[in-house]
């Protein structure tokens, strides 16, 4: 990001106004500086003479009071504060759009590693990767035991009826998105409506948790030290957090990222198969996960789903562009959806 755009994301001037006049112990003038982000929220590092923080504020000119909620990742963070789910600190929350275009947060910055690709990881030897994963694992398991009432986000979903609104809404998102007709998907949908669980837990769910929105200690690799990008967090069926994970872990998040750098747990060897993540998470919750497949084809059916929305929107914007690629990526994940559902032992999502 060029330093025109970084000022008109967050205008300097401003920024250091409203920081003057609510931050205690700000010092000096502001330097901004561009982290991450793209179509989801904007990532800028602030520092003055003393502090180091991180600014997250939606994408200019794409604010959406749902989708980039400031005040609900800000929220999030805070109420896990001194829990058992490591979170950057939070500094202070702007509701106010007219300050610098968009509601925005300051946390403080957290110095780690994000293990993204296969670079990120090439440090670690096989002990190490298998440790870091049981930590990502114990870590989703920790925050899906936090009491949500006692820590001030009882407001933040509606965790009754979660599951069967997800398998609604990602049906219903498919067919405003789609743009080709897939037998596949339109057999796992049917499968998914018939396959719900009667009976399912509430808890934070995170909504994107992988390796991807994690933090590593620089000292310790196998030591977590920030869960980030709480943008899609709510209250629901924790089961879909782990049905997420353990689908990006195999062939889904190949094909998710085959046009990027390899994904680590597909170039280290020292990292386990799906299998030993899911028994880590059923020994470490205490959770049954019976039902798991049900999980993992949603999972791959949202991920289709996703990734045909971004078709439909390339199409409508960009119509010149070749589509083909994508098209073929969003084919491939229903028809794994399909094959998952067809390997599960749960007799509905067989389609028996």
């Amino acid at each position: 990001m060029n330093p025109d755009s970084i000022e008109e994301a967050v205008p300097a001037d401003a920024l250091q106004q409203w920081i003057d006049a609510n931050v205690p112990g700000a010092r000096g003038p502001v330097t901004i500086s561009h982290l991450s982000g793209g179509s989801s929220n904007l990532t800028f590092r602030v520092r003055d003479d003393i502090n180091d923080w991180v600014l997250r504020r939606p994408p200019v000119g794409a604010f959406l009071a749902t989708a980039n909620d400031m005040g609900r990742e800000f929220r999030v963070q805070q109420g896990l504060a001194g829990s058992a789910v490591p979170v950057a600190q939070t500094v202070a929350l702007c509701d106010d759009p007219e300050i610098i275009g968009a509601p925005f947060y300051l946390m403080e910055f957290v110095d780690g590693i994000v293990y993204s690709d296969a670079d990120a990881v090439a440090h670690l030897d096989p002990g190490q990767a298998l440790a870091a994963t049981d930590e990502l694992i114990d870590v989703l398991a920790r925050l899906h035991a936090v009491d949500f009432e006692a820590v001030g986000l009882g407001q933040l979903g509606k965790p009754e009826g979660f599951l069967e609104r997800q398998v609604h809404r990602w049906c219903t998102q498919w067919e405003k998105s789609k743009q080709q007709d897939l037998s596949s998907i339109d057999e796992v949908a049917r499968r998914l409506n018939r396959s719900i669980p009667a009976h399912t837990d509430s808890a934070i769910v995170h909504g994107d948790y992988s390796f991807n929105n994690t933090m590593w200690s620089r000292t310790d690799p196998t030591r977590m030290v920030a869960v980030l990008d709480w943008e899609m967090s709510t209250l629901g069926d924790p089961l879909t957090d782990l049905g997420m994970v353990s689908v990006y872990w195999e062939a889904a998040g190949e094909l998710m990222w085959r046009n990027r750098s390899p994904q680590p747990h597909r170039v280290n060897s020292g990292f386990p198969g799906v299998d030993h993540l899911l028994a880590r998470y059923e020994t470490t919750s205490g959770r049954s996960l019976r039902d798991i497949d049900v999980y993992r084809v949603l999972a791959v059916f949202k991920l289709a789903v996703i990734t045909e929305g971004a078709h439909a929107r390339i199409r409508a914007t960009r119509p010149d562009e070749d589509t083909a690629p994508i098209a073929s990526t969003v084919a491939a994940l229903a028809d794994l959806a399909l094959e998952l559902a067809d390997a599960s032992p749960v007799s509905t999502l067989r389609g028996n």
